[in-house]
């Protein structure tokens, strides 16, 4: 009874700060502007269950697609078993499933959970090899520093010790089981966990008893402190990588989004009828700090996983220039937690003097953008730095006058000549008579 209280009671405070976590998330990512996305919806259904649930942009590298896949599917189902233990937790019941699925079917459920937490463990295991002593650089760009290499390293360490303790569990279960021992029912297959027996022969049945407790109490309460250690770092894509991709940019990726706001000012130059609304806020140009961003764009911004794969393939960064894709979507979540706080805590009209624009990012990065658009094609959830980076740059030049020199003539060609070359629209086709 007790332990069912204990129990009860910490599962309460896990789901109650989950939810006032995600729920300041959603009011972050609500700041930015409204933006259309439920068009097409049969197409974002097919983009979600491709990119997110099949995970099809992963297999570009098939050994690290392969590990992840385990993973991501292991953790997922062999946490289906959690379904049981709060049960048994709340109730104080042991395999409670076994009474309502057939015991043929619940221990093939129980085997096949072992093998994919071995699978999560040997994955989980190699990932850390490959951070920490082959040190792929893409891990360690100047952007990765000690917290962001810290968080990834963290959650693989939690995940081999939750499926360490869930294997651990199962076997002084499965002893305790053998021995008759109290409320211990026979129930359950554990081809893996049953190689770990020899650890616990000699061992006493009350001491049996305590470690199937240790184990199953931490295996729980871990669970419970990873769901609410997930809203706080990268690997909040688990939940986010499924919305994020059923909205989806559909349109073709060398498209640019007009502008409303400088929409209307071409129809007020070509209707001298249609009169500004005074009364309102100006319309800024582009973007300069988070809130100018669509909601769409900061969804980007917190489904991030760090992977490196969108800075590893662009071309700005290969080449030796300061820009990187996923340092700009870190930045961007940065920027939104700081400008999220701030208004939680002093209201909409909260400003603190800072901006995404100069204080995070800066005018170096973005005009070391090509546009080539690598860096979305290879982000394994959809998200579209470009985007980011192209509202910061109309900022930069429709409202600042700030460009390289090179922009800034073309510029002036446009608007004198009509074309970005510096000769008259009468020459244009000059070059065709010099037979070249």
């Amino acid at each position: 009874m007790i332990q069912g209280i204990v129990f009860t009671c910490i599962l309460i405070l896990s789901i109650y700060f989950f939810s006032k976590r995600i729920g300041q998330i959603r009011k972050n990512i609500f700041l930015g502007r409204d933006e259309a996305r439920n068009d097409r919806p049969w197409d974002r259904w097919k983009v979600m269950f491709r990119v997110a649930f099949g995970q099809s942009k992963m297999a570009a590298r098939p050994t690290v697609a392969l590990l992840h896949f385990f993973v991501y599917a292991g953790f997922i189902i062999v946490n289906i078993e959690i379904l049981e233990i709060i049960i048994d937790g709340i109730f104080g019941t042991h395999r409670v499933l076994s009474f309502y699925i057939p015991m043929g079917l619940y221990n093939f459920l129980i085997g096949t959970f072992e093998y994919l937490a071995l699978m999560v463990w040997v994955a989980c295991f190699v990932f850390l090899i490959r951070r920490n002593v082959m040190k792929i650089s893409r891990f360690w760009s100047s952007e990765m520093k000690i917290g962001p290499r810290t968080d990834a390293n963290l959650i693989l360490i939690i995940e081999i010790l939750l499926m360490t303790a869930f294997l651990m569990m199962n076997a002084a279960d499965y002893l305790l089981q053998k021995q008759n021992y109290g409320h211990y029912i026979v129930a359950g297959s554990f081809p893996v966990s049953n190689y770990l027996r020899p650890l616990f022969l000699s061992f006493s049945t009350d001491t049996l008893f305590l470690v199937e407790r240790f184990c199953w109490w931490f295996h729980i309460v871990f669970i419970l402190l990873f769901l609410n250690y997930v809203p706080y770092s990268k690997h909040l894509h688990i939940l986010l990588s499924f919305p994020n991709t059923w909205y989806s940019n559909l349109n073709a990726k060398g498209a640019f989004t007009n502008m409303t706001s400088v929409t209307n000012e071409v129809k007020m130059m070509l209707d001298p009828t249609i009169v500004p609304d005074v009364n309102g806020v100006p319309a800024r140009f582009g973007a300069k700090d988070v809130a100018d961003l669509t909601w769409k764009q900061l969804m980007d911004a917190y489904s991030c996983t760090e992977c490196g794969r969108c800075t590893s393939e662009c071309p700005a960064n290969i080449t030796g220039k300061k820009l990187s894709p996923r340092k700009i979507m870190m930045d961007t979540r940065d920027r939104l937690e700081e400008f999220g706080m701030g208004v939680h805590k002093n209201g909409a009209a909260f400003d603190d003097g800072k901006s995404l624009l100069f204080d995070y990012v800066s005018e170096e990065e973005l005009w070391a953008c090509t546009s080539c658009n690598a860096c979305v094609q290879a982000c394994p959830v959809n998200i579209d730095p470009l985007s980011i980076i192209l509202d910061l740059r109309r900022f930069l030049v429709m409202e600042q006058s700030s460009a390289p020199s090179e922009i800034n003539s073309m510029f002036s060609n446009i608007e004198n000549n009509g074309a970005p070359w510096k000769f008259p629209s009468s020459d244009r086709m000059v070059w065709s008579e010099t037979g070249v």
